[in-house]
């Protein structure tokens, strides 16, 4: 058996030295295409609630063209904050689809804040009226900060910009991070922000419905981040059914995303729309949603970019792994 096999490790500091906006933005355009073409494989999602207060899930597939194969252990445990720590917690493998051993381990959660990002900002460029000038974020944590900070990237006329906390207050830090990008305030009052916003951005825990169906306006476009569970939501009941509904994955959306408040709306997938087999005729009263639950693909493909550079850079750490 081969003894002199080797296992790279990716940790967290290594990971965010090479990642970079644009390249991740291709590799899950990718990720997306690949999905749509059924040329890469999403196996299904685990998610579940554990005892500790946590929940955990792991996220799964391949390219069997490409030798791309892995998984991504992630899930949420809100008690780390109590600890000062990231409640968010991601751990990426590829491994050989030829033997099944493992060559990359690496720290998730700068990858899949990345193109969680990424994905947003595609959304955005498909969905979101081009002259869209007014957005409202409600959340101001990693996912939130890496949402606003894509949509500025390619939205160039999004210029005013409030944000909504959970407990009420401002958060100066937030602020300070865009304060030189866009006019941005801290909004008191939820319904008006959205109905004052051509774009909406909801990047929460998804505890429950974060404004009444009445303050959507027509020609809204809301991404639509943190239902990734079953049980979670953001969106107000009745809303999925008036919009026009565009998913990353029909089933899982359909099972953990917002999707599942009403599981039988219409949808296309995103990734149809960016390799061409289906076209958005966006009427400027529509209402759009993207429900957002996060491909396993777009971890690979990343992890991939990641893995590939490290080597070219002699990055990480490599450790003997014979098998």
């Amino acid at each position: 058996m081969p003894s002199d096999a080797r296992l790279l490790l990716l940790d967290k500091d290594v990971v965010e030295s090479l990642l970079q906006p644009d390249d991740v933005s291709l590799a899950v355009r990718e990720a997306f295409v690949l999905h749509s073409d059924r040329e890469g494989r999403v196996f299904p999602v685990v998610r579940e609630s554990l005892s500790t207060g946590g929940i955990f899930g792991i996220k799964s597939g391949d390219v069997q063209s490409q030798g791309l194969l892995g998984f991504k252990a992630a899930g949420f445990w809100p008690a780390n904050r109590q600890v000062g720590a990231e409640p968010h917690q991601a751990t990426i493998v590829l491994i050989e689809p030829t033997n099944g051993r493992p060559i990359c381990i690496i720290d998730g959660n700068a990858i899949t804040t990345a193109r969680t990002g990424a994905a947003g900002g595609l959304g955005l460029q498909k969905l979101a009226r081009p002259e869209s000038a007014h957005a409202c974020i409600f959340g101001t944590g990693v996912q939130a900060r890496v949402q606003l900070d894509c949509a500025l990237r390619v939205m160039p006329l999004l210029q005013h910009v409030r944000y909504l906390t959970f407990n009420g207050e401002r958060d100066s830090a937030f602020e300070a991070h865009f304060a030189q990008r866009c006019d941005i305030e801290h909004a008191s009052d939820r319904n008006v922000a959205v109905s004052e916003s051509d774009v909406v951005i909801t990047a929460t825990p998804g505890g429950g419905a974060l404004f009444d169906f009445s303050a959507v306006q027509p020609g809204t476009h809301l991404n639509c981040v943190g239902a990734d569970t079953r049980g979670k939501r953001e969106l107000p009941e009745g809303l999925l059914e008036t919009a026009r509904l565009f998913v990353d994955d029909k089933e899982q959306a359909s099972q953990i995303g917002e999707m599942q408040w009403a599981p039988r709306t219409p949808c296309t997938e995103l990734g149809d729309l960016l390799d061409g087999k289906a076209t958005l005729s966006r009427a400027p009263s529509d209402i759009t949603i993207f429900d957002m639950t996060g491909l396993a693909l777009q971890d690979l493909t990343v992890a991939r970019l990641i893995y590939k550079r490290a080597l070219t850079n002699g990055a990480g750490t490599s450790v003997a792994w014979p098998w």
